[in-house]
């Protein structure tokens, strides 16, 4: 039996998807820069990873410190494109590249600039409500204990922190 499949016990069908929680990331980053004004209308921001934590019933470990960040584009649509890459550490010293997208807007017409203002130490935290925050990462990894992370799809749930994000990722069954 493939490794994978053993990993898994249930499998979704078209017509009843199921997740399975993997892991859930803390990512610290309190480095910021930003690009304001493009002439397409949108901006880049950039944050650096400073450090990380991995804790789940399917990987443990830790985000790599300065492997990397997001450079998040600011859509003139007020929707925050990610594009990140950082490297991950498996507690058993596996090496993973973690390449993550997703989308981050308000569900109301004032939440991204009070995410802004709370980013920016200005504003109070906004609950997670009002906010949809969700990623779709790939993964490069050895061969190996953790090489399912190439073969599933994965999503995650985000949460914004004061000094970084939560995600919480499922694996597509």
């Amino acid at each position: 039996m493939n490794p994978a499949q053993a990993f898994f016990s249930e499998t979704s069908t078209p017509d009843n998807p199921k997740l399975e929680f993997v892991f859930e990331i803390r990512l610290h980053f309190t480095r910021v820069q930003n690009i304001h004004h493009m002439p397409t209308g949108a901006g880049r921001g950039a944050v650096y990873l400073d450090s990380g934590e991995i804790k789940g019933p399917r990987l443990n470990g830790r985000a790599v410190p300065n492997s990397g960040g997001d450079y998040a584009l600011f859509r003139p649509d007020d929707v925050l494109a990610f594009d990140a890459r950082y490297m991950l550490e498996a507690d058993d010293g596996a090496l993973i590249l973690m390449y993550n997208r997703g989308y981050l807007w308000g569900r109301n017409p004032d939440t991204m600039q009070k995410m802004h203002a709370w980013v920016h130490k200005t504003g109070p935290a906004v609950p997670a409500n009002e906010y949809y925050f969700r990623n779709f990462p790939t993964f490069e990894v050895d061969a190996g204990p953790h090489d399912w992370l190439m073969r599933h799809v994965i999503v995650g749930v985000g949460h914004r922190e004061d000094d970084g994000n939560r995600i919480r990722y499922y694996a597509l069954l």
